[in-house]
């Protein structure tokens, strides 16, 4: 949204609703086959539009969610009804808006985050942080609140308030997540326990790693994760705090990114593209990004910042494009946590779902 202190003033525009024709056919130009899965899920999300019910999608990592949006926006769209896809976390926002230009090339779509450099008055589809949504005011008939349950909005009672407040009172409201919390409440559920290439979760392996921040003030680091690293072709490492990142970071002589970074997008594009092989992070990256190949580790997954939901969510970078299905996930521990335990086990217990229901191949019940 852009700085703002409480001594300035937010103006709100009152007016006639605009309305303008929908975009020139086809609308969605996306050659794609959704699974059985997503098909039963697009088909819930397309009848939403008719309903204005609220309807969750509990998908795992990598079930393809952006994908069964599609049938939804193109139903939208057509009845001249106006779109936002609001996410906690701008590297989602990055992400999305050049998939979803691709898909529609024919509607005009924003994206919005902070330094975002959009400003279309009346995008037929908005993609933004849910911080911007503060900008608007019943203006969305169609509101899907993706990673409904990731910090801040989880968390901030001041966001969930506005994205409340920008749609209109009659309309859609669709929340997206792997891992949702049992305090949401919905007229619908629809669970999608498979990814939409058919190849079971990554089951995370777990290594006791000792106390390796005592290594941190001798700059050494433990020869278990040199030994994991020296056989990874790319790697995510995720850490729980900036400090012992940066620490890490000059030791191994590899990038990292955390939230404040002010040059995270050109270090995660630079990871994407393949122009470095190793990435440290903090839990920012944990979701809604997705790097063909990868393979991660925790250090220190048994910090109380690495939630059951977390890990879970960290674990489902790996193996997510169908060229490349499979890859390590390991946990470095100081000792087992319940969320390690929790979370290898709902992974677990996903794959166990799908294979009944004879998504999934190469797994056995």
């Amino acid at each position: 949204m852009g700085k703002a202190s409480e001594c300035e003033w937010i103006v709100l525009w009152k007016d006639e609703p605009f309305t303008q024709p929908p975009p020139a056919e086809p609308i969605l130009q996306w050659e794609g086959e959704l699974s059985l899965p997503q098909q039963k899920a697009s088909a819930a999300l397309v009848n939403s539009i008719e309903t204005k019910k609220s309807i969750l999608v509990h998908a795992v990592c990598g079930a393809g969610k952006t994908e069964i949006l599609f049938h939804m926006i193109e139903k939208a769209l057509r009845e001249n009804l106006r779109i936002c896809i609001a996410t906690p976390r701008r590297d989602v926002v990055q992400e999305l808006a050049p998939r979803l230009k691709k898909a529609f090339p024919t509607t005009q779509i924003e994206s919005l985050y902070g330094g975002s450099e959009d400003r279309l008055p009346h995008a037929q589809l908005t993609i933004a942080t849910t911080h911007q949504l503060l900008r608007f005011r019943e203006a969305f008939d169609v509101m899907v609140i993706d990673e409904v349950d990731a910090f801040p909005f989880s968390a901030d009672a001041a966001l969930q308030k506005s994205s409340a407040k920008a749609r209109k009172a009659h309309s859609t409201l669709i929340y997206l997540s792997a891992t949702p919390s049992r305090k949401i409440k919905t007229d619908q559920t629809i669970k999608i326990p498979a990814r939409f290439h058919g190849y079971p979760l990554p089951v995370p392996e777990t290594k006791w790693l000792g106390n390796w921040r005592k290594g941190l003030t001798k700059e050494k680091v433990d020869p278990a994760l040199l030994k994991w690293l020296s056989n990874r072709p790319k790697s995510l490492i995720f850490m729980p705090d900036i400090q012992s990142m940066q620490v890490y970071s000059t030791i191994l002589k590899v990038p990292s990114v955390h939230s404040a970074d002010p040059e995270r997008g050109e270090k995660v594009q630079a990871f994407r593209e393949g122009k470095t092989q190793v990435l440290l992070t903090t839990t920012i990256l944990e979701r809604g990004v997705t790097f063909s190949g990868v393979e991660v580790a925790v250090i220190g997954a048994d910090d109380p910042v690495f939630t059951e939901a977390a890990l879970v969510q960290i674990a489902g970078r790996v193996g997510r494009d169908p060229l490349k299905p499979k890859g390590n996930v390991i946990f470095f521990h100081h000792g087992l946590t319940d969320a390690i335990v929790k979370a290898q086990r709902h992974i677990v217990l996903m794959n166990k779902e799908a294979a009944r229901l004879g998504y999934v191949k190469g797994f056995m019940v």
